[in-house]
């Protein structure tokens, strides 16, 4: 299987840590949604607090989208396999007022 070139874009205080907007990865085909973030934090370690807990999970206040979708109400939820024409946006809990 060779590899596919995704974009994952960042907001808010995770876009200071990351340095940009938008990371590109190259990533084996049939990697999921977990994977993937797992994947990232080895290449930005100081985004390992902000995504991940203890055992590895995407933290539960993190959002994580793939083409607009909230992965938590996608049907494989993580184990979703990202397609290479997926859009991923990550995003930290946003307050309103």
């Amino acid at each position: 299987m060779e590899d596919m070139t995704m974009k994952v874009n960042f907001y808010a205080t995770l876009r200071p840590i990351v340095g940009q907007k938008t990371v590109q990865l190259s990533l084996p085909a049939g990697t999921t949604a977990i994977q993937l973030v797992r994947m990232f934090v080895s290449d930005y370690p100081a985004m390992r607090k902000e995504l991940l807990d203890a055992h590895e999970n995407f933290l539960p206040h993190m959002k994580f989208f793939i083409n607009g979708r909230e992965v938590v109400y996608l049907p494989d939820k993580f184990d979703t396999v990202i397609q290479p024409e997926d859009k991923v946006d990550i995003f930290p809990p946003v307050g309103g007022g």
